[in-house]
């Protein structure tokens, strides 16, 4: 389980530091991405762009 937990954290370091350059080409901003005003904060809720991105890392490790 230790294992797990310690791989999300590494993925979402990961995405967020990569998210501006990602931002470039388009995820994000796909539909079923929400973002979302609360309080005078901003929530981004990057659904869509999550589903794209582990359908696309899942094709590359099956195929290595």
């Amino acid at each position: 389980m230790l294992k797990w937990v310690v791989a999300l954290a590494i993925a979402l370091v990961v995405l967020t530091v990569l998210a501006p350059w990602l931002a470039k080409y388009g995820l994000g901003r796909l539909p079923g991405d929400l973002t979302v005003r609360y309080k005078g904060r901003l929530y981004y809720l990057p659904f869509t762009s999550t589903i794209l991105l582990s359908l696309a890392l899942t094709l590359l490790v099956r195929l290595l």
